[in-house]
């Protein structure tokens, strides 16, 4: 059976509120955390973007939840070897129970530095690469690693949880879904039509993570009018998301974004039936974990529904 987890955005909300959010998941009956990973929010009224290695340790003293990061990019921004031992932290703080969620990033966040922003295809080998030298240093050996585009002299992590951090790959096209298949321990996505093709593609019986975005609110309108505020990027078209470098660059791309599509693409509102419709889509396509998002600041009432009247129906 699949387990169904809360999906904390650190887009929207400050360190401290993710921690209540944490605490309030756990009570409410969900089973895992699922913690998003930027330097920068989509856009200006989400307003947040905390350092997500330092909630993660407040996360692990206050909830015994399994924590997966959705997801870092360990290429550009921070250079892998960092990210193998903030991990390796990371996953003994949680007595194990943490997942390394990676993915090839988006300009949004991976150009602070001044870094070029490369191509899908170069972004994907960088991140293959990324991913051999946190292994390596998972390892706890001392690790010399000279490649394409990575360099580690001398290098070994002290601090290790007693077996490997699992690595699980995100995919949102084809290309990424074969390279998650092939180098990754499990697969992260928002999209269940790709499970079936993450399945053919080397991932076999590999477990699968997918994440939703509702929004509980006392009317369908109220919850489209706060998910068009807040959530609108996620339906803009093509490699926008990818290629745009502001908060601000998408809030002037929001035009192309309609109220009636965020209507089509969210479920809003108080009518329980929405829901269990959004969260059935990914269970039905053999997603193992289902991380589930309330948009905006009514989190008191999604946790109150989700575990009256959601959660038991899907269990």
């Amino acid at each position: 059976m699949a387990s169904i987890g809360y999906f904390l955005s650190c887009e929207e909300f400050g360190p401290r509120e993710l921690v209540r959010q944490a605490r309030l998941a756990e009570e409410a009956g969900f089973e895992r955390l699922w913690i998003s990973d930027h330097f920068h929010p989509w856009n200006g009224e989400q307003g947040n973007s905390p350092f997500v290695w330092s909630v993660i340790g407040a996360l692990s003293q206050v909830t015994s939840l399994p924590i997966t990061t959705a997801v870092t990019c360990p290429t550009m921004r921070i250079h892998p070897a960092v990210i193998a031992q903030a991990a390796a932290t990371a996953a003994v703080q949680c007595e194990g129970r943490f997942v390394l969620g990676v993915g090839s990033g988006e300009a949004l966040n991976e150009h602070i530095l001044g870094d070029r922003w490369p191509p899908t295809a170069v972004r994907q080998d960088m991140l293959r690469e990324a991913v051999e030298v946190i292994r390596e240093l998972h390892t706890g050996k001392n690790v010399n690693h000279y490649g394409r585009h990575y360099t580690v002299e001398d290098a070994r992590i002290y601090t290790l949880p007693e077996r490997p951090v699992p690595i699980y790959v995100s995919g949102f096209g084809p290309a990424a879904v074969r390279l998650a298949g092939e180098i990754g321990d499990g697969f992260c996505t928002t999209m269940p039509e790709l499970v079936e093709l993450f399945r053919g593609v080397g991932g076999g019986d590999k477990p699968t993570q997918a994440g939703v975005k509702v929004c509980w609110a006392e009317s369908e309108g109220a919850g489209v009018d706060t998910a068009y505020r807040l959530w609108f990027n996620e339906l803009l078209p093509g490699q926008l998301a990818q290629m745009l470098p502001r908060p601000v660059d998408f809030e002037q791309a929001g035009s192309l974004v309609s109220r009636e599509a965020v209507s089509e693409r969210f479920a809003c509102g108080p009518d329980p039936d929405r829901h269990l419709v959004a969260a059935r889509r990914f269970l039905d396509a053999g997603i193992d974990e289902l991380y589930v998002q309330q948009i905006g600041p009514d989190q008191e009432a999604f946790f109150s529904a989700w575990a009256k009247y959601v959660l038991p129906e899907l269990r």
